[in-house]
């Protein structure tokens, strides 16, 4: 049975507390908002999926590899956990249809999956690429297609995207994650063109350095001075910020947005620099 719609242009919030903690096929709690967030077995996803829980009201369906860990941050949560491998187009679909067989609909989808891989593009393997073009890119393409049409048969609910600065300016040594999200941000403004008139929003947060697993599990720690890392938990607020006030597109820290806009407004003078001082 699917949640009570809000009014129009408003976002989707939770009207009740959710229930005691159930089974992985617990049926869809009447007047809780559905929300499936990816990559939420550590880092940012698990960040998300904490402040979604701390809101309260939410059904959470938690997707992420690492079934033992996914588990226990679901645990943490209330939350169901749907462990599987995103780099293939067929977990998408099995992901989806796992959410929907559990909760009857979705509201929010939170694509925060990713991975990287950092060191000279020459010398990255052909399936380093491959699998970062997967989960960084295809991944969030092929789920916000099967989770969308059900979106929109409803005219309510919101995707969100995390980005990365990566994305807005292009990083030295990280070519092909810099090309993923910046594919990601181009593909959020292309669906907000397509959704202008409904009640389905689309929202873009850019984060930078985050202090997560992300680094050691590309196989290169961060090295570089600025911008310092931030904790997960801003990027996880930022996230509900940009769905309880439907922001289109929100920068963690705000100041990384000078940045994006002076390559926008001055792309030679910026690559000069930014070729200069790395």
């Amino acid at each position: 049975m699917e949640a009570t719609g809000p009014l129009p242009h408003s976002p989707v919030l939770p009207e009740g507390r959710p229930g005691p903690h159930g089974s992985a096929r617990r049926p869809h709690r009447t007047g809780s908002p559905v929300a499936l967030i990816t990559g939420a077995s550590s880092g940012i996803g698990a960040a998300v999926a904490a402040r979604f829980a701390a809101e309260g009201g939410w059904q959470l369906l938690l997707n992420g590899r690492d079934e033992e860990r996914l588990g226990r941050v679901a645990a943490r949560c209330d939350a169901t956990p749907l462990p599987c491998d995103l780099s293939d187009p067929a977990g998408c679909e099995q992901l989806v249809g796992a959410a929907l067989d559990v909760s009857g609909g979705i509201d929010v989808l939170v694509a925060g999956a990713g991975i990287g891989w950092a060191g000279p593009f020459a010398t990255m393997p052909p399936d380093a690429i491959d699998e970062v073009l997967a989960v960084d890119l295809a991944a969030v393409v092929h789920l916000t297609r099967r989770v969308l049409p059900h979106i929109v048969r409803r005219d309510r609910g919101h995707l969100l995207f995390v980005g990365s600065i990566a994305g807005a300016v292009g990083v030295r040594e990280e070519a092909v994650y810099s090309a993923a999200k910046a594919a990601v941000a181009a593909f959020a403004e292309s669906l907000r063109y397509e959704l202008a008139g409904t009640r389905v929003r689309v929202s873009l947060v850019v984060p930078g350095a985050v202090n997560t697993p992300f680094f050691a599990r590309r196989g290169a720690p961060y090295q570089r001075s600025r911008p310092r890392p931030i904790d997960a938990s801003r990027v996880a607020d930022a996230v509900w910020e940009a769905v309880a006030h439907e922001r289109s597109e929100v920068f963690v820290p705000g100041w990384l947005q000078l940045p994006a806009r002076f390559k926008g407004l001055a792309p030679a003078l910026f690559r000069r620099l930014a070729t200069r001082f790395a």
